[in-house]
C-alpha cells in the first residue's frame, strides 16, 4: 500500500518571499471592477471635508472602495463592514490591512459622503459612456418605494396637528379673551379672523401675568382663582404645545405626514406588506433613469405618487430623453415635456383600460359619446345635443390649474336611457372635459402604439423594474440603514457604483439589442406592455 503523503500544515511556519493580496484576487473578481472605477475617480471634492491636523485620517480613496464592494456584497451595516475587512482578503486588498473600527466608517459614509458622492456617481456615468456602454439618448424612467430606517410607530400626521392646533388656539383664545376682558386691558385682537402664533400666545400670556402682579401689588382684585389657574397653565404648557405644533407644521409643509425618528420620511404604502392590510411605513419615492439596466439618473422624493416627481426628476437630467410609466401621465407632465422639446412616450392611467371590450362598447361613458368639434358640443346616446355652458379652473395639489369645460343636456326627464347613463339628481346630465389633457392623451397613445413606441414598451421588464429587481430581490436592498434625505441619497449612490458593474456584469445582456436602434428617438413607458 502506498505511503499517504499531506501537504504542509504548520501556520507559524515563515516563508522565504513576502506574500501579496493581489496575488489571492484573481483577475475577473468583481472587487478588480470596483478597484479600477474608483481610482478613475476625481476625489478631491471629498478630500476637501477633510481639514487636516491631528492624528494621521484614513485614505478616503480605500474607504470609498471598501463601502462600495460591502454594498455590491448585501453588506450595509458599519460593524459587518468591519468584520469583512479584518476577516476576507478581499476587502483588505482593497482597502488595506490598517482596519478602522464600524464608527469610522458610518462617520465617513454618512458625513464625508454627503454633497460630495452626487459628482461621483456622474464621474462614473461619463465613464460608462467612454467605454460604449450608455449613450445617454434614451433613458427609461421608473419609480418604486423603499423604506426608511425610521420606526414605523413614530408618525406625526397633518390633518391630526392642524386639528389638535385649532382646538388649542380655540381653548387659549377664550382664555385670554376673558383674562384681558377680567382685567380691562387693551385687547390686541378679537374673533377669530387670523390664526394665534405661539410667540403672540406668550406676549399676550406675559402682559396678563403682568397686569395681575400690578392690580396685586396696589391691593386690587385681579381674577378670580379658575381663570387665573387657567392663565398660569397657558404660560406653561399651551404655548409651548403650541410652538410644537408649528414646529411639526413646518416640518411636515406640503406633506401629510412624517416620522419623528427620520422626518424626511414619509408615511406611503409599500408592495412589501407583510401584514396585507395596507399598513403604511415611513420611506421614500426612488426615482431611477437607466439604460441597458445602468442606472444614469436618480431621485430620492417625499411624494408617495410619481406625477409630482417627473419634473423636477428630468430637469436633473438636462437634454436626455426618458420613458416613463402610467404613473406620470399627468397634464401638466405632459405641458411641461412638450414646451421643453422632450419626446416623450408617458402612458396615462387609462391607457390600457380603453382597449378592453367593456370600456369600448360602454357608449354612455364620455369618452365615448360623439363630439362636434367645429359647433363644440356632444352628442348623448339617445341623439340630444349636450350644450356648453362654461368653463371652470381646477388646481392639482402640487398648484398646477387646469381647464374644465361643462356640458350640459337639454333635458333628461323621461328618457328611458336614464337609468343607465347617470345617477345624478337633476333633470339633466352635466358632463366635464379637459380638452387640453385629452390631446395630451390622443398624442401620447399615437407615439405609444407607433413601432418606435412599441419597442420602447419592451424594454420595460428588461430596464428600470429588472433593476429594481435586483436592488431589492437580488441584492435583498428593501429599507435604508441611514436616515435623512441626504445620507439615503449617499447610501444609494453607494449601492449602485459603479452601475451594476458588478451587480450583473460588464455591459448589457446578450438579449439586449443594439443600443443605437433608435438612438435619439426619446422615452417610453414603463409600465406592463
Amino acid at each position: 500500500m502506498a505511503k499517504v503523503v499531506y501537504k504542509s500544515y504548520n501556520r507559524n511556519e515563515g516563508s522565504l518571499f513576502p506574500v501579496y493580496l493581489s496575488d489571492m484576487v484573481s483577475a475577473e473578481h468583481p472587487a478588480r471592477v470596483v478597484d479600477a472605477v474608483v481610482e478613475n475617480l476625481d476625489i478631491r471634492e471629498l478630500e476637501r471635508t477633510y481639514k487636516g491636523g491631528g492624528t494621521s485620517s484614513y485614505a478616503p480613496r480605500a474607504l470609498l472602495k471598501v463601502i462600495i464592494y460591502a454594498y455590491l456584497s448585501n453588506i450595509y451595516s458599519g460593524r459587518q463592514i468591519e468584520q469583512a475587512w479584518r476577516e476576507s482578503i478581499i476587502y483588505m486588498w482593497l482597502g488595506g490591512t490598517l482596519i478602522p473600527d464600524f464608527r469610522t466608517i458610518n462617520n465617513f459614509r454618512s458625513r464625508r459622503l454627503v454633497g460630495t458622492f452626487g459628482d461621483l456617481f456622474t464621474q462614473v456615468v461619463k465613464l460608462l459612456v467612454e467605454e460604449g456602454l450608455v449613450t445617454l439618448d434614451v433613458q427609461y424612467i421608473d419609480g418604486t418605494k423603499i423604506e426608511s430606517a425610521a420606526n414605523k410607530y413614530t408618525f406625526v400626521w397633518k390633518r391630526a396637528t392642524e386639528t389638535n392646533k385649532a382646538k388649542l388656539e380655540k381653548n387659549v383664545r377664550a382664555v385670554l379673551e376673558q383674562a384681558e376682558q377680567a382685567l380691562e386691558m387693551e385687547q390686541k385682537e378679537s374673533g377669530t379672523e387670523r390664526p394665534l402664533t405661539a410667540k403672540e400666545m406668550e406676549e399676550r400670556t406675559e402682559r396678563i401675568l403682568e397686569k395681575m402682579k400690578e392690580k396685586e401689588d396696589n391691593g386690587e382684585h385681579a381674577l378670580d382663582k379658575p381663570l387665573r389657574k387657567a392663565v398660569e397653565k397657558v404660560a406653561k404648557e399651551s404655548v409651548g404645545k403650541m410652538r410644537e405644533y408649528e414646529e411639526k407644521l413646518e416640518i411636515l409643509g406640503e406633506r401629510n405626514s412624517y416620522s419623528k425618528t427620520d422626518p424626511d420620511a414619509t408615511f406611503m404604502r409599500m408592495k412589501e406588506d407583510a401584514m396585507n392590510n395596507g399598513q403604511t411605513k415611513p420611506g421614500y419615492n426612488v426615482q431611477i433613469a437607466t439604460e441597458n439596466q445602468y442606472i444614469t439618473n436618480y431621485g430620492i422624493y417625499w411624494r408617495p405618487t410619481d406625477q409630482g416627481t417627473l419634473i423636477p426628476f428630468m430637469t436633473t437630467f438636462s437634454e436626455r430623453y426618458g420613458i416613463a410609466d402610467s404613473g406620470y401621465g399627468s397634464e401638466q407632465n405632459y405641458a411641461w415635456m412638450e414646451e421643453n422639446g422632450i419626446k416623450a412616450f408617458v402612458k396615462y392611467n387609462m391607457f390600457h383600460a380603453e382597449d378592453k371590450r367593456k370600456y369600448r362598447k360602454d357608449a354612455f361613458l364620455v369618452q365615448n359619446l360623439y363630439y362636434n368639434v367645429e359647433e363644440d358640443y356632444y352628442v348623448c346616446p339617445m341623439g340630444q345635443h349636450m350644450e356648453h355652458i362654461g368653463d371652470v379652473q381646477s388646481k392639482s395639489d402640487l398648484g398646477y390649474v387646469s381647464t374644465v369645460s361643462r356640458y350640459r343636456a337639454r333635458n333628461c326627464v323621461g328618457c328611458p336611457l336614464r337609468c343607465l347613463c347617470y345617477k345624478g339628481k337633476g333633470d339633466w346630465r352635466i358632463i366635464e372635459v379637459n380638452h387640453r389633457s385629452n390631446a395630451f392623451r390622443a398624442k401620447a397613445k399615437e407615439r405609444l402604439t407607433s413601432e418606435e413606441g412599441l419597442y420602447h414598451r419592451s424594454r420595460r421588464p428588461i430596464e428600470p423594474e429588472a433593476v429594481f429587481g435586483d436592488i431589492k430581490y437580488d441584492h435583498g436592498f428593501k429599507r435604508f440603514r441611514l436616515r435623512g434625505n441626504e445620507k439615503v441619497k449617499v447610501e444609494f449612490r453607494a449601492k449602485r457604483t459603479p452601475p451594476d458593474a458588478v451587480g450583473m456584469g460588464m455591459g448589457c445582456p446578450g438579449a439586449c439589442p443594439p443600443p443605437d436602434k433608435h438612438r435619439g428617438r426619446g422615452p417610453t413607458d414603463t409600465s406592463s406592455a
